[in-house]
């Protein structure tokens, strides 16, 4: 069956052009195992890394299809069942595509080639002269199912933690989501949950899930690069969200979703055994519409793989009742061109604590090896709770050679121009490498006192693997460090994670 099979842009059209040869007959899984024959890595490094890896069952790519046998041919659909592919995380290389077998009827074929997934974690992060390091273990393909389970033990200079994670994207049916995680702090303790059905396609009808949430544990607040107060934080919610699509087709969709919460999160002093008991009942509701709009690239956040970036216009807005009326506020919104695109998106939520965040991203590909991003992100929040502030060290959205709490505060900005060049995108068929010349500029502070920002700027060595599932790049960063929130020398060098944009 699959020797008879040839790809071909021709047969993609005229599945779309031909009414009579429009329903897929058969569909056929091609997934291939981490190194291929014609692959550059030594032989030995391939025929081992083949030989620990279980290849990923292909139940579970026919899980992620959004078509079958019978269905009339959809080209939305099969580009959708592609990415939805690419997002469990665990393939190098996705291409969904339809073909002509020797009798004239039409087959879809999913060709996918599986990364290696079992990964002993050791990562060391300095910034500023603050240092994070972990270590730990991480399978994110546990028997071939598209399951992540990890451990992994870590410190940074706030306190140590012990996580474990358990991830399953069909754990009861074809497409219900089982997201398990529990974090042993040195200061407490945090659990988390969530089970459901998404809206797992455009053209979704309806969507259910519930979560929850347990904490026991010690919130910092800093200001101006000092440990201004520790508050004891003790939170246990519940809740349940859905939605049913009013209108919708593989194109664009009109949701009208809801949802209800009961949360107990209270907040006192760190030295006393006592502590408040508030309990809050909350009920959103909403609309949501959006259309369908991706760009592929590569060489953008990874190497060596395609990716799917969300450039899909976008609106969701509701009402939050909660001992008074608040608001829920997002949207996307953007423009594309031959080798670039500008995406704006914003969000703000508003009841107790009122939060409002808007970015820009500008990307170009016109010259070739290279990558411009241009960035550009701001934020406002009134009546934090304890926790809520600005850090951008903790979200890694902030200049890149600056340490850890350096920028706290109830406002933040955040620039970075970065220019990222492909060196070699194979070496040795297992690693990719690049330089980035970079200029960051942004802080948090609060408001009542002067905007406090710093800058840097220099040139990074950007390296990522190209076999892994998941090919984030990590840099090494050299550069001049300038502003108001330099604290000793200006000259600094970092390791870290790459920026994802």
């Amino acid at each position: 069956m699959v020797a008879s099979l040839a790809v071909g842009p021709s047969d993609r059209l005229a599945a779309q052009s031909d009414p009579h040869r429009q329903i897929i007959d058969t569909i056929v899984i091609q997934n291939r195992n981490i190194f291929d024959r014609e692959d550059a890595a030594p032989d030995w490094v391939a025929h081992l890394a083949n030989k620990l890896h279980m290849r990923t069952r292909q139940s579970v790519i026919r899980r992620r299809l959004l078509l079958n046998r019978g269905d009339p041919f959809d080209l939305a659909r099969m580009e959708e069942s592609e990415r939805a592919l690419r997002n469990l995380g665990i393939f190098r290389q996705v291409r969904v595509d339809t073909v002509r077998q020797q009798d004239g009827k039409l087959a879809l074929l999913a060709m996918t080639a599986d990364g290696w997934s079992t990964q002993p974690q050791a990562s060391f992060t300095s910034v500023g002269g603050d240092n994070t390091w972990d270590v730990g273990f991480i399978e994110r393909n546990f028997l071939g199912t598209a399951t992540e389970l990890a451990l992994v033990y870590g410190r940074n200079p706030d306190r140590s933690r012990l996580d474990f994670e358990f991830i399953n994207p069909h754990f009861f049916g074809r497409r219900t989501l089982l997201n398990m995680r529990y974090s042993d702090l040195s200061d407490g303790h945090r659990g988390q949950w969530q089970f459901g059905l998404p809206f797992h396609e455009t053209a979704a009808p309806h969507s259910i899930e519930t979560y929850g949430e347990v904490a026991r544990e010690r919130v910092l607040r800093f200001r101006d690069d000092v440990l201004l107060d520790s508050t004891s934080h003790r939170l246990f919610r519940v809740g349940l969200t859905g939605g049913i699509a009013a209108a919708a087709t593989t194109h664009r969709y009109t949701r009208i979703w809801g949802g209800w919460e009961w949360r107990r999160e209270d907040f006192g002093a760190t030295d006393t055994s006592h502590v408040p008991y508030s309990v809050f009942t909350t009920v959103r509701a909403g609309v949501e519409v959006g259309a369908v709009r991706f760009r592929v690239l590569e060489h953008f956040n990874s190497y060596a793989r395609r990716e799917d970036v969300d450039l899909s216009p976008t609106l969701r807005a509701g009402i939050v009742l909660q001992s008074g009326v608040g608001y829920e506020f997002s949207g996307q919104t953007s423009a594309v061109w031959k080798r670039g695109f500008a995406v704006l998106r914003v969000a703000a939520n508003g009841s107790d604590t009122t939060r409002t965040q808007a970015e820009v991203t500008i990307v170009s590909q016109d010259i070739p090896r290279h990558t411009w991003i241009v960035h550009a992100e701001g934020g406002l929040v009134t009546r934090p709770k304890p926790g809520a502030e600005f850090d951008p060290w903790v979200v890694q959205r902030g200049p890149r050679l600056f340490g850890i709490h350096d920028f706290t505060g109830t406002r933040t900005t955040w620039f970075v121009l970065e220019d990222r060049i492909l060196v070699a995108d194979d070496i040795l068929g297992l690693m990719a490498l690049g330089l980035a010349p970079f200029l960051d500029y942004g802080g948090a502070w609060y408001g009542d006192e002067a905007a406090r920002q710093g800058g840097d700027a220099g040139l990074s060595l950007r390296f990522g693997p190209t076999r892994a599932v998941r090919g984030q790049a990590a840099e090494v960063a050299f550069g001049y460090r300038f502003g108001q929130g330099v604290r000793g020398r200006r000259w600094a060098v970092t390791l870290r994670k790459g920026f994802s944009f």
